[in-house]
């Protein structure tokens, strides 16, 4: 049983977010902590300065709120709201916090993500603990 996972979330609509919980719910030992982690990629530097700085903290808190309604009844839930870029920053994330189960939604692959590579392909190859897809 895992003591400290990890959920990203990806406000897709393809995502199977109740999925990952439900699996997050049967790994969890007894008090484990599960941390739902939203990632808001980071907005390129030449356009920072046409983006009012109240826009991007109040997509922040729109994403906090999502989440903590997203939590339901999950015991020893938490909401994170990080930036940067999705995989990197999931898999630093969960290094930095000693997580020791990493459970992500992924959606079905297309060809694109077997060029270029998925969140979920990322978060397989990099993190170094435990990590289970849900599709």
């Amino acid at each position: 049983m895992y003591t400290n996972i990890l959920i990203p979330v990806a406000f897709d609509a393809d995502k199977d977010l109740a999925g990952a919980i439900d699996i997050a719910n049967r790994i969890a030992g007894e008090g484990a902590a599960i941390t739902f982690l939203h990632v808001m990629e980071q907005v390129p530097v030449y356009a920072t300065e046409f983006i009012p700085a109240t826009i991007m903290a109040e997509t922040r808190e729109t994403a906090r709120t999502k989440l903590t309604e997203l939590l339901g009844d999950v015991a020893n839930a938490r909401v994170v709201v990080i930036d940067g870029p999705t995989g990197r920053s999931i898999t630093n994330w969960a290094d930095e916090t000693g997580v020791d189960c990493i459970v992500i939604p992924s959606h079905r692959p297309v060809m694109s993500d077997i060029l270029l590579g998925s969140t979920a392909a990322w978060v397989v190859r990099h993190a170094h603990c435990a990590v289970h897809v849900i599709r």
